[in-house]
C-alpha cells in the first residue's frame, strides 16, 4: 500500500464520517423544526382561546353598560317630564 493510498483511505474513512455526522445532525435538526412547530400551535390555540374569553367577557360588559344607559335614560326623562309638569302647573 503507497503512501497515497493509505492517506486516500483515511480521507475517504474521514469524509464518510462526515456525511453520518451531517445526516444525523439533519434528522436532530429536523426533529426539532417539528417539535417546535407543534409547540407553536399549542401557544396559539391557547392564545386564541385567551382572545376569545376576553372578547365575551368584553360583550358581557358592553350590555350591562347598554342596560344602565338606557335605565338611566329612563330615569332622567321621567326627571324631565316631573320638572316641566312642576314649572307648567306654577306657572
Amino acid at each position: 500500500m503507497t503512501a497515497d493510498a493509505g492517506q486516500n483511505g483515511r480521507l475517504d474513512g474521514a469524509a464518510r464520517r462526515l456525511e453520518r455526522a451531517m445526516a444525523l445532525l439533519e434528522q436532530r435538526m429536523a426533529h426539532k423544526v417539528a417539535e417546535a412547530g407543534a409547540n407553536a400551535g399549542g401557544v396559539f390555540d391557547q392564545d386564541r382561546a385567551k382572545l376569545a374569553a376576553d372578547l365575551d367577557a368584553a360583550r358581557s360588559r358592553e350590555r350591562v353598560l347598554r342596560e344602565a344607559g338606557a335605565q338611566a335614560s329612563d330615569a332622567l326623562g321621567r326627571a324631565i317630564s316631573e320638572i316641566r309638569s312642576a314649572l307648567g302647573e306654577a306657572s
